[in-house]
């Protein structure tokens, strides 16, 4: 919702015409972005199965480093494409093409810099159902950070 809701308010700050092309531009944001975001996610998973003894802050900036260089070539080729679908396609397709390229950026942006700050939120506000097992650094009858008797401290 990060890159559509970016996306679509430029879109409306900037007052540029919103019509059916745009709104397929920003459906296909969501495809997009959504694919990319699971990518990192599913390396954070493979890397706290095999680094057991790294704590979670570790094991998402290896993930996410592991990820860095897929995630900008894959843009960067998207990218390109639809740079040319901007400046060669025409008015008709000027909307769609302008959508793609600020959702492209955004979504790269919070691929990279988002999806495993919001994990890592997640983790430290309402832990580990799986017994503190993904902060990786909890003792052995030691309560996980941020839990009080089953009940999240405010």
């Amino acid at each position: 919702m990060h890159d559509v809701l970016i996306t679509a308010g430029i879109f409306a700050i900037f007052q540029l015409e919103f019509d059916l092309s745009v709104l397929a531009a920003l459906l296909g944001l969501m495809g997009y972005s959504l694919n990319d975001t699971v990518i990192v996610y599913d390396r954070i998973r493979e890397n706290m199965a095999t680094h057991t003894k790294l704590n979670l802050v570790d094991v998402l900036n290896r993930s996410v480093n592991e990820t860095l260089s897929r995630t900008l070539l894959t843009s960067l080729n998207t990218l390109a494409t639809v740079l040319c679908l901007l400046f060669l396609g025409g008015e008709v397709i000027f909307g769609f093409a302008l959508a793609m390229v600020i959702g492209i950026v955004v979504g790269t942006y919070s691929s990279i810099f988002v999806a495993a700050p919001i994990l890592l939120f997640l983790e430290q506000r309402f832990g580990g159902g799986a017994g503190g097992a993904a902060t990786h650094d909890s003792k052995p009858g030691k309560k996980p950070a941020g839990k009080t008797a089953g009940r999240p401290v405010h």
